[in-house]
């Protein structure tokens, strides 16, 4: 990178406002000269994603599609995956665009939908955990877990398991979390994972849960570095997603024109998805608009990530999700 895009990368990164804006991503691709992603080819690859269906993962399905991939959508609502489905079939062209019905926050769910995936591939290049939502009301999954955290937390962890010999059938593969700077304001902390209902605050259980999720993210990629298998997080930024506007609309009209558009949002994750550089050369980074970002920028947030409370942060996950790898 040249000095100057170095120094405008680092002063937009003092200012959280204009790194995670489009003010940020616009700066950035112009003195950076990122490469276009269209015209990539991806014929050979084989996505599944969940959250395919709006916002950030509908366009990155829809870039998959153009580029020929097979693309699975784990979705929740079946009319809605099909018809999105469809629409996908029919702008890119390719045909092999498909999913499967699951919310990330039922494991038996989750369980049937890894069957019926590996069934139909015995190779996945890339797995995508995008579905997250932040929800003002406490809810529980089926197994009776929070449901932020079973939804973004422990159903990635139960897929990223279930899928992994696939995984390492294509390797080298990789699995990207969706996750948020959100999670800069929030120490790891196992035992304030999942909020009570006296003291639930959809914002905080959302970057509570997103905090773990980058942590897992450092915890797979070294168990799976010797299978070739290339685990990483990004942050989007701040999108006009319809989730944004569901759940902070507040926080939408203020910002207004400033919120990147769902493509600029997901540029990111599609480059960590396609490109064969920068992404397989370490695993389990954090990235925002194509660069390895820092997990803390607040010293008490640092502080409470020591090796005992990431183990112990292991083995919650293995015991709410049933699931031990080998």
């Amino acid at each position: 990178m040249s000095s100057l895009a170095d120094g405008v990368d680092a002063a937009l990164e003092l200012s959280i406002f204009g790194s995670f804006t489009r003010v940020g991503s616009a700066l950035r691709r112009k003195l950076e000269h990122w490469t276009a992603l269209e015209g990539r080819t991806m014929t050979d690859r084989v996505v599944v994603m969940s959250g395919g269906t709006s916002g950030l993962g509908l366009e990155a399905a829809r870039s998959f599609a153009s580029m020929g991939a097979t693309v699975e959508i784990i979705a929740r609502n079946e009319a809605k995956a099909e018809a999105t489905c469809a629409e996908l079939r029919r702008s890119s062209g390719n045909e092999r665009v498909s999913f499967v019905v699951a919310d990330t926050g039922d494991l038996a769910a989750l369980r049937r939908a890894a069957a019926d995936l590996l069934r139909r591939h015995p190779a996945i290049h890339v797995l995508i955990h995008n579905a997250g939502a932040l929800d003002d009301a406490r809810q529980t999954s089926p197994e009776g877990i929070e449901l932020t955290v079973a939804s973004q937390v422990v159903g990635p962890f139960l897929l990223t398991g279930l899928l992994l010999p696939a995984l390492k059938a294509a390797a080298p593969s990789r699995v990207l979390w969706v996750s948020s700077g959100g999670m800069y304001s929030e120490p790891l902390s196992v035992d304030r994972l999942e909020m009570s209902a006296d003291d639930y605050d959809g914002t905080t259980a959302y970057a509570r849960a997103k905090r773990a999720q980058v942590t897992l993210v450092e915890l797979w990629a070294k168990k799976l570095e010797a299978d070739r298998i290339f685990v990483h997080a990004m942050h989007p930024g701040w999108a006009d997603t319809p989730g944004v506007a569901r759940s902070l609309p507040t926080f939408r009209r203020l910002v207004g024109p400033l919120l990147r558009t769902p493509r600029d949002g997901a540029d990111t994750l599609v480059w960590l998805a396609v490109d064969d550089g920068a992404p397989l050369t370490q695993s389990g980074l954090f990235w925002l608009d194509r660069r390895a970002r820092p997990l803390h920028r607040l010293s008490s947030t640092r502080r409470s990530d020591t090796p005992e409370e990431r183990e112990r942060l292991w083995r919650w996950a293995v015991e709410k999700s049933g699931y031990s790898p080998a």
